[in-house]
């Protein structure tokens, strides 16, 4: 994938208050949201998959009639096999990755947070007596936001990339709908709508506005969504453990 943010044939009368923020800073909300989904998955294949799913995925019969509402959250915590981690955690980096150079990172947690929840609340219209589990709607919801700004930012992003994030969610929903039927892609659907209504609202039309800066609200906000994850991480440490 290849993109750029500046044009060095754009005017610069037109964007002279342009903040200059480096594309070289770690992607850090990537790396700690990535520690905690492996600290569950940890959790969850030394001491049992199947009883984990029961004790903190999103068993929505427990959800609706137990009002255990907390699942919504833990779901997007807990996995249902080793290569469904795996792949969650290599797809949550490359895509988490990029969100952090083109976007301020703490648009990635509010947007990964409030997608696994977008995704959880249509899979639970759809299919309300089942049981999901995976970070996969919020994953979802950060490529939904990544195709809004490449199409809002078409000037600094390359078509190639944007083919790109159009064959990831083709592949996606292919792979769901024709290969893998156990897929919850309701889930997805939802992740991915969150995360594209989010760009529409929080990308700024005018493409000489950066995107990356953040006023301190927002900063706030990205603060309390990783946190409230992390929580939910460690929350669904102590139901698989039987400590809460």
């Amino acid at each position: 994938m290849s993109f750029t943010y500046q044009s060095d044939d754009a005017p610069q009368e037109r964007a002279p208050d342009q903040p200059q923020v480096p594309f070289s800073a770690p992607p850090i909300y990537t790396y700690i949201l990535l520690g905690g989904i492996a600290a569950v998955a940890l959790t969850q294949f030394t001491t049992g998959l199947e009883a984990s799913i029961l004790s903190a995925g999103f068993v929505k019969p427990a959800f609706l009639q137990g009002h255990e509402y907390w699942r919504i959250l833990t779901g997007a915590a807990t996995h249902g096999s080793i290569p469904h981690v795996l792949m969650n955690c290599y797809a949550f980096y490359s895509f988490g990755k990029i969100f952090e150079i083109l976007a301020n990172r703490a648009h990635l947690a509010i947007v990964f947070l409030l997608s696994a929840i977008g995704g959880g609340f249509l899979s639970l219209l759809f299919v309300p007596a089942g049981i999901s589990v995976g970070a996969s709607g919020g994953i979802v919801g950060l490529i939904g936001y990544l195709v809004i700004y490449a199409f809002r930012r078409r000037s600094f992003i390359t078509a190639e990339f944007r083919r790109n994030l159009l064959m990831n969610i083709g592949f996606i929903l292919i792979f769901g709908l024709v290969l893998y039927q156990s897929i919850d892609n309701f889930g997805h659907i939802g992740g991915l709508l969150t995360g594209a209504v989010y760009g529409l609202l929080q990308i700024p039309s005018n493409e000489y506005v950066d995107p990356r800066s953040a006023g301190p609200v927002v900063q706030t906000a990205g603060v309390a969504a990783l946190g409230i994850y992390l929580a939910t991480c460690l929350f669904s440490i102590l139901l698989i453990l039987h400590i809460v």
